[in-house]
């Protein structure tokens, strides 16, 4: 692999204009990406939605009456040791999980997504979604409900309100940068006297691969922000918003404030390719996400300026990627006084432990950082490294059952996840899987495809709550991707909130392609990302 400061020195000016430009030049030429997107999409019959509220896709009723039967159902469903509990054998130890994985037969490995899908899908959410207002099993109108981040992958989970709005977030001398800190061996969030990350979201260190994930971010900023400075391009650019007449104060604060905006607008836009060319084909198909990107959208129209987060996907059709959590992991290869660093997701013995045993966050230690050749495959020699996820299915790891109540942006119980997340759809008041299949005129599921839910007694069977029914589609699907409903409201969401905004690169100029150093030119992955952020394994050198 080509090392860091090779790569450095290849990028060349002209490379980094091109990523900058935005497609001005070519608005006359045709409608922009937006106006296109909005005519294929069509005007939503919906009344106007606000996007800091959710919102909903469907005008159908709920999937079941509000009832203490219907809750007392839903949290049995989602009960430890009940129907969805994978049932791990979690004696047999974080080590044991990993490499004999057929210690859970009811929890298989998926062949087609690495472990670390999941958790850019967990990075994913908490940058288009953060509810901390609904009361869990109490219905409550979406549109009433605050949404605290932007409908858009626009990176607000880790730029906050910028350095003006957010100083505590950036580097005091030099406020186009974040900070970062070292843990010991690698880097590390900022972290307060009482080891609290400093981001602009607290869930990015709810466990040790999304604060990875995170400081990745950090580090690719702060890189483009070096690497522009290299290439002049900061006082070029700072010229011409003086000639533009933006005034941003002395010609120090002018390239600061615009190496800034530019550094945000690379790493922005590269990580929505990885959306759309990485991620969505990995979890929903490639034909799917093409016939939305063609043919626009079906379902979920918003007007442009009007997009939001529909609680169908928000507290359902999204959830999938706790169904692809493992129970535990190898953070990374040699970390643990040169030893891997093995650790259940969440295990209750860590609680309250300065370097907790299993994989939470808000902890620091030399060996609390992530390998990403066990997450991504780097290929060559280190892809016998890389691991799976678990498939799509009905069947939700054990150690998700219990969480800390510090993973839960409440903090409030129950602490077994997939009872919150069935709860929600009473929250929410979402329609069952079997009336949203009917509406977008696909063959439902039947009966006797979820006759397990029959022991409840209240009619799931006949009515199943979204979330259950995606993951039953994938699940019967092989596991590897969502199926009909589920990836179909995960999609147009997704394309939604890209393409209609014009500040994205599909909103923006849909003939862009990335610039930034990758294996493959006019492409760029998550092994591209991690690699131009350091924290690659040549980097590290393990």
């Amino acid at each position: 692999m080509i090392r860091q400061d090779r790569r450095l020195i290849e990028v060349t000016r002209r490379q980094f204009i091109a990523g900058l430009g935005v497609a001005g030049a070519a608005a006359s030429q045709w409608w922009s990406p937006v106006e296109i997107f909005a005519q294929r999409s069509g005007d939503s019959s919906r009344d106007e939605t606000r996007p800091d509220r959710f919102s909903r896709i469907f005008d159908l009723p709920p999937f079941a009456e509000p009832s203490d039967r219907l809750l007392n159902a839903l949290r049995a469903l989602g009960a430890p040791g009940g129907l969805m509990d994978a049932k791990d054998p979690l004696q047999e130890g974080p080590i044991r999980l990993i490499t004999n994985p057929e210690l859970s037969p009811n929890n298989r490995d998926s062949t087609t997504n690495t472990a670390g899908v999941t958790f850019l899908g967990q990075f994913l959410d908490h940058d288009m979604t953060f509810d901390g207002t609904s009361r869990l099993g109490v219905p409550t109108p979406p549109e009433t409900s605050p949404n605290a981040r932007t409908p858009a992958f626009d990176l607000d989970s880790v730029y906050g309100g910028g350095p003006t709005e957010s100083p505590h977030l950036y580097d005091p001398n030099d406020r186009a940068k974040f900070k970062v800190e070292s843990g010991g061996l690698f880097e590390d969030l900022p972290r307060g006297s009482d080891g609290a990350a400093i981001i602009a979201d607290p869930r990015n260190d709810e466990n040790l691969m999304i604060a990875g994930l995170h400081a990745a971010f950090l580090l690719c900023h702060n890189k483009c922000v070096d690497m522009l400075r290299q290439t002049g391009e900061d006082r070029r650019l700072a010229e011409q918003d003086s000639e533009g007449g933006l005034d941003f104060g002395d010609d120090e604060s002018r390239r600061r404030r615009s190496v800034f905006q530019q550094a945000r607008r690379l790493v922005t836009w590269h990580y929505q390719w990885i959306i759309v060319h990485e991620f969505l084909p990995h979890v929903i198909g490639a034909s799917t996400v093409n016939d939305i990107l063609r043919h626009g959208l079906r379902y979920y129209r918003p007007k442009e300026g009007e997009q939001s987060i529909p609680v169908e996907f928000q507290a359902a059709a999204y959830r999938f990627g706790h169904s692809m959590v493992r129970p535990s992991y190898r953070a990374n290869l040699a970390g643990d006084a040169g030893q891997p660093f093995f650790g259940f997701i969440f295990d209750p013995a860590g609680q309250g432990q300065a370097d907790p045993v299993d994989l939470r966050g808000g902890a620091r230690a030399p060996r609390r950082f992530i390998g990403w050749q066990t997450f991504f495959n780097f290929s060559g020699a280190q892809a016998a490294n890389v691991r799976p996820s678990k498939v799509i299915d009905t069947k939700i790891s054990t150690p998700l059952f219990n969480l800390p109540l510090g993973a839960i942006a409440s903090g409030d119980p129950p602490t077994a996840l997939p009872q919150r997340n069935l709860l929600r759809h009473v929250t929410w008041s979402i329609p069952s899987g079997q009336a949203i299949a009917e509406a977008m005129r696909i063959p439902a599921l039947s009966t006797s495809q979820l006759s397990e839910l029959a022991q409840f007694g209240v009619g799931l069977e006949r009515s199943t709550p979204l979330w259950y029914y995606i993951l039953k589609e994938a699940e019967l699907n092989g596991g590897g991707g969502l199926a009909g409903v589920g990836a179909r409201i995960v999609g147009e969401v997704f394309i939604a909130c890209l393409s209609l905004d014009s500040n994205s690169y599909l909103g923006a100029d849909r003939r862009w392609t990335p610039t930034l150093p990758s294996r493959n030119p006019g492409t760029f992955t998550m092994v591209d990302f991690l690699t131009f952020a350091g924290v690659d394994p040549d980097s590290r050198g393990q």
